[in-house]
């Protein structure tokens, strides 16, 4: 329950962000076509899409969508493929405390940095985006750990 509340959190995010960055470059193309000048829209854009992207890699994690290999994984069956989807996620786990450990310490870094055509904006507030997706990667790839190994021992009981 509270992972799908948290994947429906980070996907709305995700979307408003995806809007925000649309909006940005709509207003960035028809400023151009007018021959006014609008600084701020492609910086919008950019940290927009960032955000947009960091909440759907989590969620493509939580869905197992994202960083496979699935050769191997459609040719095996039952134990060994929740072995394998162990294994994967233990890699998975490792990089994605690492991104939010760093991602952590660059927040803390870079806080104070100002926008450059906002320069009432920190780019804290970009930056935060990362440890925010690895926090929820981990968060997502526990959870996928535990449903394998309940998976596991269903697999023992029918044995």
């Amino acid at each position: 329950m509270f992972i799908k509340w948290l994947e429906r959190i980070q996907l709305t995010i995700g979307i408003l962000f995806l809007c925000i960055f649309f909006i940005a470059i709509l207003i960035q193309v028809i400023t151009r076509y007018l021959g006014v000048s609008v600084v701020w829209t492609g910086e919008v854009a950019n940290y927009a899409f960032i955000w947009s992207v960091f909440m759907g890699a989590a969620v493509m994690v939580n869905r197992r969508e994202h960083f496979k290999f699935d050769l191997l994984l459609k040719k095996l069956k039952g134990r060994k493929r929740n072995s394998l989807y162990i294994f994967n996620d233990l890699i998975l786990l490792a990089f994605s405390f690492a991104i939010f450990f760093y991602g952590m310490q660059a927040v803390q870094s870079f806080w104070n940095y100002n926008w450059v055509s906002l320069s009432e904006m920190k780019m804290g507030y970009v930056w935060i985006s990362v440890p925010i997706m690895g926090g929820t990667m981990v968060i997502y790839i526990l959870n996928n750990i535990f449903q394998t190994i309940k998976n596991f021992n269903r697999e023992e009981a029918v044995e």
